[in-house]
């Protein structure tokens, strides 16, 4: 390899090593205050759901019933891979009516 071609990769490695740094970008997030209020079934939405997002996820919904709030856990389990047992749906969805949920 001639000594011109190793001044090139040198300068083109050189090159992308400097712009990768340059381009590194700091986020700060904001605070989460809200958890997950005490009652039946908090430690199952705790252990299931917080692994992807915050608690404020369930007060900022607007309220659903039974049918919808299954239908949400269900997509969380079945289409994200939430990793809720089967068994532990029922006592999930009861939690979240407690929580905000309707008739």
């Amino acid at each position: 390899m001639s000594a011109s071609i190793i001044r090139v990769v040198a300068l083109v490695s050189a090159v992308l090593i400097l712009g990768a740094a340059a381009s590194t970008v700091t986020i700060t997030l904001p605070p989460d205050n809200v958890q997950y209020k005490p009652g039946p079934g908090a430690d199952l939405a705790t252990a299931n759901c917080a692994t992807c997002h915050s608690a404020a996820y369930i007060y900022t919904q607007p309220p659903l019933n039974r049918k919808q709030w299954t239908a949400e856990v269900v997509k969380m389990q079945k289409a994200y891979g939430a990793p809720v047992a089967d068994s532990d749906i029922s006592a999930i969805v009861d939690y979240l009516l407690i929580q905000n949920g309707r008739p």
